[in-house]
């Protein structure tokens, strides 16, 4: 797979207007045990493009409990829809945003980045609460026994207050 950004007009010249890409490398920024293997099609439709993936990876994670490191397969079997926006007009820097309005845009004119796409759908998948296994206890606390250390600095005031006991 290219790494390189796709030109959004350029997909207007290709057959059916559809890039389709081979994904067989590691994901920038992702810790990975093996490359993303899969693949991912990109089709301009006039307004919008659609994006469809389907690519998977193992992943390297820490669990949250143990703090030891575990792999876990993350799939990505999904498709969306990035509107292009034709507007050059600059946004306000206040404006009431509808929640119906909430969607991916990208300029009509401007680049798509299929692996900062990639990336982030890989993201999507990890786990809030990365645990290795449901019988993780943890790492195990050990029980402090000993004084803690004595800051050097106040060796004279420890050695004073010897003396008056």
């Amino acid at each position: 797979m290219s790494k390189d950004a796709i030109y959004i007009p350029s997909l207007l010249q290709a057959v059916a207007k559809t890039e389709t890409l081979a994904i067989a490398s590691f994901i920038p920024g992702l810790e990975s045990l093996t490359p993303a293997r899969g693949e991912l099609r990109v089709t301009h439709c006039t307004t919008y493009l659609e994006v469809a993936a389907r690519a998977e990876l193992i992943a390297t994670l820490i669990c949250h409990r143990c703090l030891t490191h575990y792999n876990q397969r993350l799939v990505v079997d999904t498709t969306e829809l990035i509107w292009l926006d034709e507007g050059d007009l600059p946004l306000p820097l206040e404006a009431e945003v509808k929640t119906e309005d909430l969607a991916e845009s990208l300029p009509a004119r401007g680049y798509f980045q299929p692996f900062t796409w990639l990336y982030e759908q890989f993201c999507l998948l990890l786990p809030l609460q990365q645990i290795c296994s449901d019988e993780c206890q943890g790492v195990a606390a050990e029980a402090q026994q000993h004084e803690p250390p004595l800051d050097r600095r106040w060796a004279g005031l420890e050695v004073l207050r010897q003396q008056l006991e």
